[in-house]
């Protein structure tokens, strides 16, 4: 305690430029340098080319102000690929958030195999999303696919639709892949914090006659709520941004039917060299990210201080 009363009567000046002070600046230089470079940087000149018109450089010509938002505000598609990735989002997460805490009740159960059942739970996660996306394209194939040979053979539908040719079922499609991958994610958390609730709980529930939808809803969903709501929250930053998912499978067709943000924005700044109009988009999808982890932070400490 006395040291760190002395410690506080040091001039701020002095501690913040002191031979050791000076020594752990130069260590961390490096990885200041590489942060400013490599992230900091682009932001900021993102920002700053959704205020600019740009040529096919990407260099700034001239300043634009709010002209660039509003020619974006004012354009309908914008609107419908906004609404779609919102859509995209909600429906997404919100599946894979209930068939995950499903898969992970199933693998919190007791029974012979179990460990096997999880590492293989696990592989869509732990594959590589282009290797997952691809191999799904082959699955969707109207002619060669596995599942419309599938609903042939079975006879369940004797003319199944071009999935990733026709818009409602490429984007339905695409929603599936990208649940399929992230289930085993959501699954393996949810696990997690059903693993470390005590079984004394459980055993004194059913003392009391309690049964298991009970349990469920009284002692297993409030004891992980808070990683549910930080699982959720994770997922929905990478479904919002899951560039691979679509442009593997359809590259945003047919005609734009299940373009989002993300792959909007890639076509406007790589395909057709419109800078000004993807910075735009890349500074929506920031702030509606932003917006979407200040609330999640909100209620996640509301529910601590409710605690």
């Amino acid at each position: 305690m006395r040291d760190f009363r002395a410690a506080a009567t040091i001039p701020l000046r002095q501690r913040l430029w002191n031979p050791e002070a000076r020594l752990a600046y130069l260590l961390l230089a490096p990885a200041v340098i590489l942060l400013l470079g490599f992230m900091i940087y682009p932001v900021v000149y993102v920002f700053l080319i959704s205020l600019f018109r740009t040529n096919k450089l990407a260099q700034l010509k001239e300043f634009a102000g709010l002209k660039n938002f509003v020619y974006q505000f004012t354009d309908k598609e914008f609107w419908q690929i906004t609404a779609r990735s919102l859509y995209w989002t909600a429906i997404a997460v919100a599946v894979k958030a209930v068939l995950g805490m499903i898969v992970a009740l199933l693998l919190n159960v007791k029974y012979a195999g179990r460990k096997v059942a999880r590492m293989l739970f696990i592989v869509p996660w732990a594959s590589a999303v282009p290797i997952s996306s691809i191999l799904w394209r082959w699955v969707y194939h109207p002619e060669y696919g596995l599942l419309n040979a599938t609903l042939k053979a079975t006879g369940l539908w004797a003319n199944p639709p071009t999935w990733l040719g026709m818009p409602l079922p490429a984007f339905t499609a695409c929603i599936w892949v990208d649940i399929w991958i992230g289930i085993p994610f959501m699954a393996l958390v949810f696990l997690a914090g059903m693993q470390a609730i005590s079984e004394d709980l459980y055993e004194s529930a059913s003392l009391d006659g309690v049964n298991g939808l009970q349990k469920f809803f009284y002692i297993t969903l409030p004891g992980i709520r808070h990683l549910v709501l930080i699982a959720t929250l994770l997922s929905c930053l990478w479904t919002f941004n899951d560039f691979n998912t679509i442009y593997i499978l359809t590259r945003g067709g047919p005609a734009g039917a299940t373009d989002i943000l993300i792959t909007k924005l890639y076509k406007n700044a790589f395909e057709f060299l419109k800078f000004s109009p993807a910075a735009v988009m890349a500074v929506v999808t920031f702030f509606i990210l932003t917006g979407l982890a200040i609330a999640y932070a909100r209620i996640y400490f509301r529910q601590e201080q409710g605690q």
